[in-house]
């Protein structure tokens, strides 16, 4: 879908400027922001991803386990 958008010739250079550095056109770095914004509202599933990786990513522990008393010596 195509939309207009409406803003000053400063801002859009700026913009333009930013994105750039970004490795982007203008265009990728708004269309990049309204798939943020629309997605803003449920992150329960990037929660879920994460704590997926988090626990399939296999540490190895080799026979270490955590030690209270130990954490908290002085």
């Amino acid at each position: 879908m195509n939309i207009t958008l409406s803003a000053d010739a400063q801002t859009v250079e700026k913009a333009r400027l930013a994105a750039q550095r970004m490795g982007k056109s203008l265009n990728q770095a708004v269309r990049d922001y309204l798939e943020q914004l629309a997605g803003s509202g449920d992150r329960s599933q990037d929660w879920r991803d994460f704590a997926n990786r988090c626990t399939d990513a296999g540490g190895q522990l080799k026979g270490w386990h955590f030690d209270r008393d130990q954490a908290h010596e002085r």
